[in-house]
């Protein structure tokens, strides 16, 4: 696994730009990584939709589901499909729109200092084992290239936002992916 400092990419991840993202404050300030879980429709897997509603472009017409996602403007750096496909949607030295309101390790904003890696899954159904895989390599390859992050600043969604997010969910093994870490 490769990350790309200049281009601020992974190098193994299919590219798509999301529109939401902007500027970090201080685009150096990369401390954490924050795992999340999505599907959509909830708990299904292997459409494209994720990729849409990234890229605001999801058809609310397709599943009655999305038509509370209307005019939803987020994002994530990256995307793991239960596959273990690899997309990026926004550079690592850019701010995804990807925590929301959240505080980690005493901050605030948690957009401004951490990637947001989406796994494909919800919180009722076990993740793939490729997928844990792909992330095991992906935050090797992030830690090798920001020298400020490490193992131990890894956080799910539900730790930078305890009751108003879930995810990635008790099915998420991170004694598992902490085996593959080592």
């Amino acid at each position: 696994m490769n990350i790309d400092l200049t281009q601020g990419r992974c190098n193994e991840a299919v590219f798509y730009l999301s529109p939401n993202h902007d500027e970090r404050p201080d685009p150096t300030d990369i401390q954490g990584i924050v795992i999340h879980n999505i599907s959509l429709p909830p708990g299904e897997f292997g459409q494209r939709f994720i990729d849409d509603l990234f890229l605001n472009q999801l058809d609310s017409s397709q599943h009655p589901y999305f038509e509370q996602l209307k005019g939803l403007k987020v994002s994530s750096h990256l995307l793991i499909r239960r596959n273990g496909e690899l997309v990026q949607f926004v550079p690592f030295h850019q701010r995804a729109w990807h925590a929301g309101v959240s505080s980690w390790q005493g901050r605030e904003r948690c957009n401004d200092f951490t990637i947001g890696i989406e796994l494909e899954g919800c919180d009722d159904k076990p993740f793939d084992d490729t997928q844990y895989h792909q992330l095991a390599a992906v935050i090797s390859a992030l830690c090798k290239a920001y020298p400020q992050l490490n193992y131990e600043r890894i956080a799910g969604h539900e730790h930078i936002a305890p009751g108003r997010k879930t995810d990635p969910g008790p099915f998420f093994e991170w004694d598992y992916l902490r085996q593959l870490l080592d």
